[in-house]
């Protein structure tokens, strides 16, 4: 069983038992907290799917912390206009949280 759920503006496809690297859900959160997300769009039981218009009802995809701030890989931002002495450099680091997929509720 799997589901395809909304978390902070962005889908993710949910199953039981896999982990996934969600936008930072804030300081408040501490590992082993458990999260529940109930904006579920899809859920697919062995062949049997179900669409949501926009959401199912009743549906949720529990959660646990794994870690509660993961950094992400450093992104490279470097301008430069040519023939005019500019050029700027800038990194960027996205800051994550691991979650841990308990169940799905459909």
């Amino acid at each position: 069983m799997y589901a395809i759920v909304s978390i902070q503006g962005q889908q993710f496809k949910a199953e039981a038992g896999k982990f996934l690297y969600v936008h930072f859900l804030g300081d408040n959160v501490k590992e082993g907290d458990v999260v529940e997300f109930d904006q579920v769009l899809l859920a697919d039981n062995d062949g049997d799917v179900k669409v949501g218009t926009p959401t199912l009802e009743g549906a949720k995809v529990v959660c646990e912390v794994a870690l509660p701030l993961v950094k992400g890989d450093k992104v490279i931002v470097f301008k430069k206009k040519r023939r005019k002495g500019y050029r700027r450099k800038n990194g960027h680091r996205q800051f994550f949280t691991k979650v841990v997929i308990k169940e799905v509720v459909a």
